[in-house]
Order: structure tokens, then sequence, then C-alpha cells
């Protein structure tokens, strides 16, 4: 079995068409976490989630307020952790309520990821040069690694480098 998932893009739009593919696929109850260095495309990736869950509007990184609530075919929660200093922070905002009705996407999520739950979508981001990004997908849980093996089906054959590990 598949245990991560490595996909290389080549510009802005292709790391948003990960994120439509992703978005497309959520459900209810999704919990998708992203890791990265600033700059690496964590908001370039949960705008095209955020399309790919029928949302209209852009989605802008929400660093100073902490969350953005958008809605769509589910409704998307877009938490940023970059300013909390405290892990313990986060239990503040209530991200199981949020799981019980919407898609929840956590920007930053390393600075707490021990408080979220087992089952998630974890996504590392790496800037490779100005345009590449490497996005590396880790599922905990059954539902991430069947939500895996059908983004990398709905990727084959488009100019996105995919690879399994």
């Amino acid at each position: 079995m598949v245990k991560t998932l490595e996909i290389t893009t080549h510009s802005a739009e292709e790391t948003q068409q990960v994120g439509r593919v992703l978005g497309q696929l959520a459900q209810a109850g999704d919990l998708i976490l992203l890791s990265g260095d600033l700059g690496a495309g964590k908001t370039t990736l949960t705008q095209g989630i955020a399309w790919g869950l029928g949302v209209e509007e852009y989605a802008h990184s929400p660093t100073f307020i902490l969350a953005h609530e958008y809605h769509g075919r589910v409704t998307l929660h877009h938490l940023d952790l970059y300013r909390i200093d405290d892990p313990r922070e986060v239990e503040e905002l209530g991200i199981d309520e949020f799981l019980t009705d919407s898609v929840c996407v956590v920007e930053w999520a390393e600075k707490a990821i021990d408080l979220f739950p087992e089952e998630h979508l974890l996504v590392e981001l790496t800037e490779l040069s100005e345009e590449s990004r490497s996005l590396r997908l880790s599922p905990a849980g059954e539902r991430y690694v069947g939500l895996m093996e059908e983004i990398a089906k709905r990727l084959d054959g488009t100019s996105i480098e995919i690879k399994a590990v």
C-alpha cells in the first residue's frame, strides 16, 4: 500500500489544480493539515481546495484573524496558526466542532500537530524554485488513504508529477 504521495507542481496554477481536485473529493468532516515554510504554497493550495468545494470567493490567508469561513457545497473553515505561540491556543478554536459539518484546512499545522484528531491528511509543502513546489501527502486513517489514491488517479495524465512512495 502507498504510504505517501509526492506531487511536484511547476506553477501556482498547478498547485491550485491539486487543491481543486482535493476540494472536489472533500467531504464534511475532513481535516487537511498544511505544513511548510512561508511562501511554500499553503494558501495557494487552499484556494484550489475552496474552488473545488464550489466556493466562488478568493480564499485569503487568515493570518491576522486566525480563521475564515467560506460557503460552497460544503462549508470550508480555513485556519492559520502562524501567530499561535502556545499550541494549547488551538484547543480554543473548536476545530472538533468545525469537523461535524465542514471541511477544515489548517495552515501552519505543525505548530500544534499533536492536538489534532488522529485521522487527517497532512500535506507538507516545500518550495523547490520560484514557481515549483513539492507537496507530500501523508494520510492518517482509511478515509485519507482512499482520498490520496483518488487524487493520484485524477491527476494522472496531467503535467503534474506524481510519485507514490
